[in-house]
């Protein structure tokens, strides 16, 4: 549910920021993919709070007898009515942290690879370059930050059960890797790079053919004639 309204939102802002820059550098695409990504935050880090307490429900640690979410409104309605809109939020600077340079990364590199790979509407292979720029495009997105996500994913997940284990980004950071070492934040990074070269490979690719269809259609409603006489052209 969430993912529809966050892509959405991501490539409208990025678009959009980058022609607000005027022109098409590596460093505007950066620019606007961290302007995506920080705005995006608002829907994502809700979402992510739903996901991970429905995740833990009922499992580990944290089983309980009775489950406490029917499903992601119903708990996030609970948090809301236990916690405000601060439990809500709860999370919400890391996943900035996160989410920012993220993007930032993400949109910058799937233009180097898809300038690289020269992808263009005439190209025969344009769809498997496409697919295989998304998909790298993710994968470096989520290597750039992934030690912050999971100290976003702990902090969203702690005081399931009744329990707080941190006071803050700082505190989590400090006790983890005290407990558990530097390996801490790589925890879960290849499951996580599994999922998302095919996940972000279909995605770009699915947005750029969209966009490439949208505005050959456009292109030829301009050439066709209108409701008076066309006048040849001094060419």
């Amino acid at each position: 549910m969430g993912l529809t309204f966050i892509n959405a939102l991501v490539f409208g802002v990025q678009g959009n920021t980058l022609r607000a820059l005027g022109k098409d550098t590596p460093l505007n695409q950066f620019l606007a993919g961290s302007a995506a990504g920080a705005i995006q935050c608002i829907i994502c880090c809700p979402m992510e709070l739903a996901k991970t307490r429905m995740q833990l429900q009922g499992t580990g640690e944290y089983k309980l007898k009775m489950k406490n979410y029917k499903n992601s409104l119903d708990c996030l309605i609970k948090i809301y009515r236990k916690e405000g809109l601060r439990g809500i939020n709860r999370g919400m600077v890391s996943t900035f942290i996160r989410e920012t340079p993220s993007f930032g990364f993400y949109f910058l590199t799937y233009d180097c690879m898809t300038r690289y790979l020269g992808c263009e509407a005439e190209d025969s292979y344009v769809i498997p370059k496409l697919l295989f720029s998304g998909g790298m495009s993710g994968i470096v997105s989520w290597l750039s930050t992934y030690p912050v996500d999971v100290i976003k994913s702990r902090l969203q997940a702690d005081g399931v059960g009744g329990i707080t284990q941190y006071n803050g980004i700082l505190d989590c950071v400090r006790k983890s890797y005290h407990e558990e070492g530097w390996r801490v934040f790589t925890r879960g990074l290849t499951s996580t790079l599994l999922r998302a070269f095919p996940v972000n490979a279909a995605t770009f690719a699915t947005v750029t053919v969209f966009l490439m269809y949208m505005r050959s259609e456009d292109n030829l409603r301009e050439c066709e004639p209108g409701p008076v006489i066309q006048q040849p052209s001094s060419l």
